[in-house]
């Protein structure tokens, strides 16, 4: 049986949010870009895009070292989004090779204005849709607050806007922490929730490795086709007395023991 598992953990299977390793990719990009691929994941959300460039590299330059080290551009974090530079962050976005294109947070300011939030999702959503890029918005737990109009912000943005061309990336763990069930979302809005983000909780509301938490992944990934999930990364924003590079190996053996593909 150790041998059998031994063999699985070595399988190539999800991504990772480099968010989760930002410190290293910002000492050594190469090295740490070789571990994860080591670690075993076979694709990647980037969060490091600034200037024109991605974690200090052209997108012509990322994309190489990506293929180099044999991980797969997914997705990509672009939290300083405008209207006024989304043209140009799409072109770098698709020149990297990623197929989505990520709001991580409210842009513009936009966090108490969920009417013209949903207004300038839809209107990024239209600019990657003509470029071939899908469009994805993700949560952290106040979109699941009610606000002083009685209004659910992230039930709003659902609610309106085109799942043509604005989707979203479920935080696992924000929806938790909320108090909410991810599996009632997906009854409720299914099919818009084309990526996941998969990070534990402990007892004390804290961010864990996968597997090492209190969120049930089983049920959850049980309802992967309802949700419309098409691919999944593994994200710990603090991983704390565990060094990242460590935390993301314990998240993937946890995957796979999880049963995540």
């Amino acid at each position: 049986m150790i041998g059998m598992f031994n063999a699985s953990a070595q399988q190539k299977i999800g991504g990772l949010a480099l968010y989760t390793v930002r410190d290293n990719m910002g000492a050594d990009a190469k090295a740490t870009l070789m571990a994860v691929a080591e670690a075993g994941y076979k694709n990647i959300e980037a969060a490091g895009y600034r200037d024109g460039k991605f974690y200090n590299m052209s997108p012509k330059d990322f994309h190489k070292l990506l293929k180099e080290v044999g991980l797969a551009p997914i997705s990509t974090h672009q939290g300083g989004v405008t209207l006024e530079n989304a043209d140009n962050m799409i072109a770098d976005v698709k020149a990297v090779g990623f197929k989505y294109f990520v709001i991580p947070v409210p842009p513009m300011g936009l966090r108490d204005d969920y009417k013209q939030l949903a207004t300038v999702l839809s209107t990024l959503g239209e600019k990657c849709h003509k470029a071939g890029l899908k469009l994805l918005y993700h949560n952290h737990d106040f979109e699941f607050k009610k606000g002083n109009d009685g209004i659910v912000t992230i039930d709003y943005l659902l609610e309106n806007t085109d799942p043509k061309y604005v989707n979203f990336q479920m935080d696992l763990f924000w929806v938790t922490k909320a108090g909410e069930d991810p599996v009632a979302y997906f009854k409720k809005y299914p099919g818009r929730f084309k990526m996941w983000h998969v990070k534990d909780m402990d007892s004390e509301g804290k961010f864990a490795p996968v597997g090492r938490g209190q969120i049930n992944f089983s049920d959850i990934l049980a309802e992967k086709k309802l949700s419309g999930m098409e691919y999944y990364m593994v994200e710990q924003d603090n991983t704390f007395d565990i060094a990242p590079l460590e935390a993301i190996k314990i998240s993937h053996k946890g995957l796979i023991e999880i049963g995540f593909k």
